[in-house]
């Protein structure tokens, strides 16, 4: 394998080298670049790399994380960089991947989409092993509202309000809908809305009322987003990087606000080498390169510009006064964990099931 150990000096997001996008197959957000053209010190071979990741960090990776990793991969290595790029709602993206999409590094929303890849014996390393346990961004569950908040959303309560709508995503193709979900149920269990603490019945109910306010389920946080942007919907309930990347300025330039529930849990995104994939098409080095990259000052600073919050704590301090604290942020393992989480909320006939049949009529 490639030595790593100069990444940290020689990876710097301002460096943005030549990357070429390959087509993906099916896979909506490629885009093709021609390469520069030739010069004497141009690297000789070619080095290939496919990412398949959940839609929210489009920007971030496109715009500058593959770019910088290109110019510094080409630096140490000798060897241009072919990329290309997959962006899908992540339970989608999952199932694609270990449908034969062959992704070398799978970056997704949540844990258990990793672990369906893993179990389908694609991944076959211990991808949680490093100090950051796989978790390479952050971010909140929030409520987008439209300027000014003319519905007057404080809290998940509101959502569930007659005359609201709302806009999730489906929790069967998207990690976001999923993060949805837990953050309004686990808020209800935890005392910090309507229902009384630890009361089962009344955070189904809770989470039924806002279900029945659903406008459309999107396919994905990204598509929901744009749903609102184009006027659907009073409410959003997303991540917060994603209004965070909506009000930047450009094409996409918004004037939406969020407001921050009271209770709302900590959104942890995983990112892993697909081992098999990457071994197949002699790509193994510069995956590992690549996702050991994305822990790096430099990478951790651009997914910060794009409204995701660090897992280096260091650029967490130097960001902090970006990222409002809630006044009760919560994880999964404050849940139990994602096992837990899959039995009482997302399994068949479980909260989610009964909630949604309750709030949909169905």
């Amino acid at each position: 394998m490639h030595a790593l150990g100069s990444w940290s000096r020689l990876f710097s997001v301002s460096g943005l080298g030549t990357l070429l996008l390959l087509g993906g197959a099916a896979c909506g957000g490629s885009k093709d670049a021609a390469p520069a053209a030739s010069t004497t010190d141009e690297p000789a071979a070619t080095s290939t790399l496919t990412l398949g990741a959940y839609t929210t960090p489009r920007e971030a990776y496109g715009t500058a994380i593959i770019p910088a990793f290109t110019k510094a991969w080409a630096d140490s290595s000798k060897k241009a960089l072919q990329a290309r790029e997959s962006y899908l709602g992540s339970g989608a993206q999952a199932r694609a991947i270990i449908g034969g999409f062959e992704a070398d590094v799978a970056a997704l929303s949540l844990e258990p989409d990793i672990k369906k890849i893993q179990d389908a014996k694609l991944i076959t390393h211990d991808w949680k092993a490093g100090e950051h346990k796989g978790v390479v961004t952050r971010s909140i569950v929030v409520i987008g509202v439209r300027k000014g908040n003319p519905k007057n959303i404080k809290d998940w309560d509101d959502l569930a309000k007659p005359g609201v709508e709302v806009l999730t995503p489906d929790v069967r193709t998207s990690g976001g809908a999923m993060w949805n979900v837990a953050a309004i149920y686990g808020a209800a269990l935890r005392g910090h809305t309507s229902a009384p603490k630890d009361d089962v019945a009344a955070a189904t109910k809770l989470l039924s009322g806002v279900l029945h306010n659903v406008k459309i389920l999107d396919r994905g946080a990204r598509e929901s987003l744009l749903n609102f942007e184009r006027g659907v919907g009073d409410a959003i309930i997303t991540y917060e990087n994603e209004i965070l990347v909506g009000q930047q300025g450009g094409q996409r330039g918004q004037d939406y606000e969020y407001v921050i529930p009271k209770s709302t849990i900590l959104i942890e995104n995983p990112v892993a080498v697909v081992d098999s994939y990457a071994q197949k098409h002699g790509s193994e080095d510069v995956a590992k390169a690549f996702v050991e990259f994305l822990f790096t000052p430099e990478a951790q600073r651009a997914f910060a510009a794009h409204g995701l919050r660090p897992v280096v704590q260091a650029i967490a301090n130097e960001v902090a006064a970006k990222y409002p604290a809630p006044t009760d942020l919560f994880t999964v393992r404050d849940l139990g964990d994602w096992a837990d989480v899959d039995t009482k909320i997302f399994a068949k006939g479980a909260a989610y099931d009964v909630a949604f049949a309750a709030g949909r009529g169905q």
